[in-house]
């Protein structure tokens, strides 16, 4: 029973295109309320990597179209999941690395199918505008991870004011930082320090400014014309 009742759950976030909107409810739990009140907690970190881990796994289940493709899409996230459970008892610093690769890689996996189904055939609708904005957090938590890395490895990246690094986790700092990039507000108390570090907030406030614009912009056009 519980297992066919998981697996409606998410055969209904790739299935139907209200799962879309599914899917935006549990990025805005997790990007707002979750990472930055119990972000600290380790169970509730690993039960959110899992989460998404599992969602892109059964996304890879529905747009598969053979069980090879299934194997081969399913390569990179299964590498991911087994490395984070590695972490729990080995933190070494090697697999930091191997792990933000890996990580890098699943969240691109994510937006990829996300913008799948938001240009799949048949016509636009509200379903698929908010499956847009859902890609455009996705860029937000992916920024947030880079930053994240850079500030662990290479210390003196960013200068992170006190009052952000003390009330916070150091994750839910960088997902702050990077949806103020993304939305281009910037309130100056997290400052990219090397020329690197510069770079990727200006590519990720260029992203911020064009996409709503040509992306999430067109596709509300489209839903308009054709209400027209």
């Amino acid at each position: 029973m519980v297992r066919q009742k998981f697996n409606l759950l998410f055969h209904h976030f790739w299935k139907k295109e209200s799962g879309l909107t599914s899917m935006l409810i549990c990025l805005c739990l997790a990007n707002f309320l979750i990472v930055p009140l119990f972000g600290s907690n380790q169970t509730v970190h690993w039960v959110l990597n899992l989460f998404w881990m599992l969602m892109l796994l059964s996304g890879i289940i529905s747009l598969a179209k053979n069980w090879r493709q299934f194997q081969l899409f399913s390569i990179l996230p299964l590498c991911y999941i087994i490395l984070r459970w590695i972490r729990i008892f080995n933190d070494n610093p090697q697999f930091m690395h191997t792990d933000f690769i890996f990580g890098i890689i699943t969240i691109l996996s994510l937006i990829t199918m996300v913008l799948i189904k938001v240009f799949g055939p048949g016509p636009i609708t509200i379903h698929r505008i908010i499956g847009s904005i859902v890609v455009y957090l996705l860029i937000g938590n992916l920024w947030a991870f880079i930053f994240h890395y850079m500030y662990l490895v290479i210390p003196g990246y960013f200068n992170v004011s006190h009052i952000s690094s003390d009330y916070n986790t150091v994750h839910s700092v960088f997902l702050y930082f990077s949806f103020t990039t993304l939305t281009t507000t910037g309130f100056g108390e997290i400052l990219p320090v090397h020329i690197f570090a510069r770079n990727m907030v200006t590519i990720e406030q260029i992203i911020g400014v064009l996409y709503p614009v040509i992306l999430i912009g067109r596709l509300v056009s489209l839903k308009v014309e054709k209400h027209d």
